[in-house]
């Protein structure tokens, strides 16, 4: 699967990924009052507000695009009904030939990592049958509990064919807290980023990249420039840009002179465009179309 996120992304010439992050907020107000109405006051209701601004989001975007990147979290808060949008929407990006990263975060000790790994990337046996949950092609993955929680993703990933994204130094402002901790001298997420390396050496594409990526915040540019000097071969997932802050001129060094080895996240700032005032004479009528100027916006960015 990462031969085909390249793919995407040389055919797009857009190392671009958007966030299906959907808060209720950050919904045109006729959307979610339609749902409401046919649906009362409910989980479904919200629910079939999320699957309908996701659709015109993905729609409107697509073309422009390598991947998409729902964060679980959004779905689940709506309990059956959302987890069932997220499944739905999934499916949805797929027929629209987009690479699709689920936004999980799982990470357990091996039997519960081996269950979110069938559940996400992998697959499960009933009888004579092999069934799949979820089917996103990546997931991103907590590697606190260590290799006995990342081994059991990264074994689907060789049988499948799918791939992770670790998580390394993350975007957040507290991250340091833990992850920028010396240990030996250096710190811990520069351990993690040596545990990437190890983990993903068996997992490499035809494009020169291994199938586990890290996750590296666009916040901290220089330790992305030391991240990507650390993991040659490694996709980043970079989260970080626009509505946290970051600019295209921020994240150079998370590519390789070869134009590849990042993918940029960007959430709210392109689903929730129309909020935004340089895009607000799109109104909420027209959100789609104002996500779709701000991908055009931030493809342009990252240019330089």
């Amino acid at each position: 699967m990462i031969d085909e996120l390249v793919r995407q992304i040389q055919k797009k010439n857009a190392p671009v990924v958007v966030g299906l992050d959907p808060m209720l907020s950050y919904i045109p107000e006729q959307i979610v009052e339609r749902a409401i109405e046919e649906k009362g006051e409910t989980l479904e209701a919200a629910a079939e507000a999320v699957w309908q601004f996701n659709k015109g989001i993905v729609d409107a975007t697509y073309d422009l695009i390598p991947a998409v990147k729902p964060q679980v979290a959004m779905y689940e808060q709506f309990g059956v009904p959302g987890m069932e949008v997220f499944a739905r929407t999934v499916e949805y990006c797929k027929e629209k030939g987009l690479v699709v990263i689920g936004d999980v975060k799982r990470g357990d000790i091996g039997s519960t990592s081996a269950a979110y790994a069938a559940a996400h990337i992998g697959s499960v046996k009933i009888g004579n049958s092999v069934l799949r949950g979820f089917k996103e092609d990546f997931v991103t993955v907590n590697p606190y509990l260590g290799t006995d929680g990342v081994k059991p993703f990264v074994e689907v990933c060789q049988k499948e064919g799918k791939g992770i994204f670790v998580l390394v130094k993350t975007s957040n402002p507290s991250s340091g807290e833990f992850q920028d901790r010396l240990i030996d001298g250096k710190p811990l997420y520069e351990h993690v980023a040596d545990k990437v390396n190890e983990w993903g050496k068996d997992c490499m594409g035809s494009c020169g990249y291994s199938a586990i990526g890290a996750v590296v915040g666009a916040t901290y540019p220089e330790q992305g420039k030391i991240l990507r000097a650390l993991m040659p071969k490694v996709f980043i997932l970079v989260p970080g840009y626009g509505a946290q802050g970051a600019k295209g001129r921020d994240l150079a060094h998370f590519f390789n002179p070869d134009g590849l080895g990042a993918l940029v996240n960007s959430s709210r700032g392109i689903i929730a465009a129309y909020k935004q005032e340089q895009y607000a004479k799109f109104g909420g009528e027209h959100y789609a179309e104002a996500s779709r100027q701000a991908v055009l916006d931030m493809i342009e960015d990252l240019r330089g």
